[in-house]
Formats: C-alpha cells, structure tokens, sequence
C-alpha cells in the first residue's frame, strides 16, 4: 500500500485564503485599496507595526501571485510604488464584505462588554 505523504486539498480556495492569511496581509491590500499606488515608505507608515522587512516580503508574495505590481523608477533617492494589479482589484468586493463584517462584529462585542460590565457593577442606593 502507499501512503501519501502530503494530502491534497480539493478546496478551491485553499490557495487564495493561504495567501490571504499571511501575516499583515488583510492590513497591506486594504491600505492599497484605499489609497491606490503607494509609494513603500507611505506604505510602512500606514501600515503602523509592520517592518521594513516583513512589508518587503509580504509585497514580494503578493507580487508572485499577480495581485499587487511594483514599479521602480531609479531616481536619489529611489521610487517604489506598489498597487493593486486586475487581479488584486478583484478582491475589493471582499475586503469591503470583510470590513462591514468586522465592524459590525466589533460594534457588537463592544455592546456585549459594555452590557458585562454593567451586569457586574454593584448597585448603591
């Protein structure tokens, strides 16, 4: 008998949410899509938190799956502007779904804390 070492996935949107799920992801294409062509320093400062070098890999991975384009004009000192490429501005009808969801998700669990803590709180006559 032979056994498979790696199991294939029959999800066909196994790929597209591994690539999403990659750390500050969400984070860079909603900026992207927000502000369109982003010089990379204006993307590092919008993106508060993110490294120099983890917003380098994050773009390149994007860059390989066709989502997000570079463009480089050699100049002092040099100009690299990232985007959304057609494929990237496909996702614009999901990272709006996923911001309405959030922020009613957030809007909700505030409420709920909110409605915790006055549950807790004791009464004084």
């Amino acid at each position: 008998m032979n056994r498979q070492t790696k199991q294939e996935t029959t999800c066909p949107m196994d790929a597209l949410l591994r690539l999403l799920m990659g750390p500050w992801t969400t984070y860079i294409l909603w900026t992207l899509r927000q502000r369109g062509p982003t010089r990379f320093g204006m993307l590092k400062r919008e993106v508060r938190g993110i490294s120099s070098r983890m917003l380098t890999e994050r773009l390149r991975t994007l860059e390989e799956a066709g989502v997000v384009f570079r463009v480089y004009r050699p100049s002092i000192p040099p100009e690299v502007t990232y985007g959304l490429t057609p494929r990237g501005l496909e996702l614009r009808e999901v990272l709006d779904a996923l911001d309405t969801l959030a922020r009613r998700w957030n809007s909700e669990d505030a409420g709920r804390k909110s409605i915790r803590r006055e549950s807790v709180l004791p009464v004084t006559n």
